[in-house]
């Protein structure tokens, strides 16, 4: 997954870049208290800065510091603390979630915070999802009916069926409030910067696959209990890049040009030594939902129809092996359906196992035999599976196809666009496919796993054998009806239980999200949803520290 690096092209592109994104030395940063973030690349494709319509981690990242929400969540425990809101009370139906506001805040174009302000950002938002169900920010206002406005700092939500995940919800960036005179520009004009915040910064900018400009907000006084920091940003600005080439954003961090470099991708272990050798930080969390899996197409003739050889692929992947050979040897072994970062994760680490005997005893009870090449065949077939990719190969899918071919079984890696892999999913021409979104409540599984809220309601469909369906969906239910945590702890525990014991999902690798952070950078802190809090970051002022 790590580009090559050539040299002369390197120094060339770092020269563009710096030249177009107007980076100073370090030591003006440094006086200037500006910090500058490298990011992978931009969406070019669902372009927004919206809150209730963005879908690009590296958006969020950037959003979760101008436009703040309801509540927070505790990175740690996972539970929800007040931010906006003081304090709430859900009734016993959990139909009707009741808001005490804060009364000292504002809006950086001055207007006020007040429950006037929230009714209008929630119902402004369900127009949206009315309008365009498909708008990333509709699953988290999944059951919302109405607001009520009790006075000017009191309001009542409420929902016309029951979502357990609903007081999450509103933790999110999703469901970040903008002031109201937001709402009155158009979606695109909120999807390229024109939105306003209660946050510590406010956006200046944003061009898309270039970069933006985050502004420190003067006065900014009440940050939830998350922030450190509970006064103005230390910061003036934040500068940020999307930068696709993995040469020049190595190129710029490793210059000091850049304080922060923040790839998509884990770091390989030649890039963490390097990095580290240079006084750098290597942050890691993994992102709250699931794990990065593989999912079968178990209907009509597919050959993952069978439930022995989809479980003779689960103890065929040796999980350990592909975290340190991929990534590097202190990666997290991947243990479950969901990241450990999930509430309600429940480990399956011994069903996990590598257990390429068990795998080769499955297979070949299933009636598929051995060849003289290696491969397994049955009526004259070869157990050959269909697994697209996009855009390239990568060494993990190689690696995984390897560890397969070892008990057997032909994996086929075929390059597709991301046009060729939604039709093929939607069609059911493949064997195995992934899917992953990001949200720390199990909930959003149902965006991916369930046929009535999936985006993808045949890729939902297909994982299960018929009887499998029932259940999950039965699961799903009682998740989302929960009024309690221990009930939804158990839906959710069973839930992950009956996907790996049935083969419906394949866990790969434990989703890690990683930065680089020069030695000057201090107190990076992860939120609950994998992002940052930028208003807690400092930099040393001693230059020295970067070198």
């Amino acid at each position: 997954m790590t580009q090559a690096v050539f040299p002369g092209r390197l120094l060339a592109s770092v020269a563009l870049t710096l030249a177009l994104t107007g980076c100073s030395p370090s030591g003006d940063q440094a006086a200037s208290k500006t910090l500058n973030i490298a990011f992978w690349g931009d969406n070019t494709t669902l372009v927004s800065v919206d809150p209730f319509q963005v879908y690009w981690l590296e958006h969020r990242v950037l959003l979760r510091n101008v436009a703040e929400s309801l509540t927070d969540q505790d990175p740690d425990t996972g539970k929800i603390i007040p931010w906006l809101a003081k304090s709430w009370v859900v009734s016993d139906d959990a139909l009707t979630y009741t808001f005490k506001l804060r009364d000292d805040v504002t809006f950086s174009n001055g207007e006020r915070f007040d429950a006037h302000a929230v009714k209008t950002a929630f119902d402004s938002n369900k127009a949206f999802a009315t309008e365009l169900p498909a708008t990333f920010g509709a699953t988290y206002l999944a059951g919302y009916d109405h607001a009520e406005v009790v006075d000017d700092f009191t309001l009542k939500l409420v929902l016309s069926k029951p979502n357990a995940g609903f007081l999450q919800a509103t933790s999110t960036t999703n469901l970040a409030i903008l002031a109201p005179a937001s709402y009155k520009l158009t979606a695109k004009e909120r999807s390229l910067g024109k939105i306003i915040g209660t946050g510590p910064f406010t956006l200046e900018h944003y061009t898309p696959e270039s970069g933006a400009k985050l502004v420190k907000r003067k006065g900014y006084h009440w940050a939830s209990a998350n922030v450190k920091n509970q006064g103005e940003a230390h910061l003036d600005t934040v500068e940020i890049s999307y930068i696709p080439e993995e040469s020049v954003r190595n190129g710029l961090f490793l210059q000091g040009k850049a304080d922060i470099l923040w790839p998509r991708n884990p770091f390989s272990e030649v890039d963490l030594k390097l990095f580290q050798s240079k006084g750098a930080t290597i942050q890691s969390r993994s992102l709250p939902g699931p794990a990065l899996n593989l999912f079968p197409n178990t209907r009509g003739e597919r050959l993952l129809s069978d439930k022995q050889v989809r479980l003779a692929l689960q103890k065929a992947i040796d999980r350990k092996t592909y975290a340190s050979a991929v990534y590097n040897a202190e990666f997290p072994v991947v243990t479950g359906i969901f990241d450990v970062t999930t509430p309600y994760f429940k480990s399956q680490a011994a069903k996990l196992a590598y257990d390429p005997a068990g795998a080769e005893q499955l297979l070949d009870s299933a009636g598929w035999a051995k060849g003289t090449d290696g491969y397994r065949y049955k009526d004259g077939k070869r157990l050959s599976l269909s697994y697209n990719i996009s855009p390239a190969e990568t060494a993990g899918d190689v690696l995984i196809q390897d560890q397969l071919r070892k008990v057997g079984v032909d994996l086929k890696l075929s390059v597709v666009t991301r046009a060729e892999w939604v039709a093929n999913n939607a069609s059911g021409n493949y064997d195995l496919s992934i899917n992953y979104m990001t949200r720390a409540d199990p909930i959003i599984l149902q965006t991916i796993l369930d046929p009535r809220a999936a985006n993808s309601a045949a890729l939902a469909t297909n994982i299960y054998e018929p009887q499998t369906l029932e259940k999950a969906k039965a699961l799903f239910d009682a998740g989302i009806t929960a009024t309690q945590s221990e009930q939804r702890a158990a839906a959710y525990g069973e839930l992950q239980d009956l996907l790996v014991d049935e083969g419906s999902a394949f866990p790969v690798y434990e989703r890690v999200w990683q930065a680089a952070t020069a030695a000057k950078v201090k107190n990076f802190r992860w939120t609950a949803e994998g992002f940052a809090l930028l208003s807690d970051i400092e930099l040393a002022g001693n230059q020295e520290a970067n070198k």
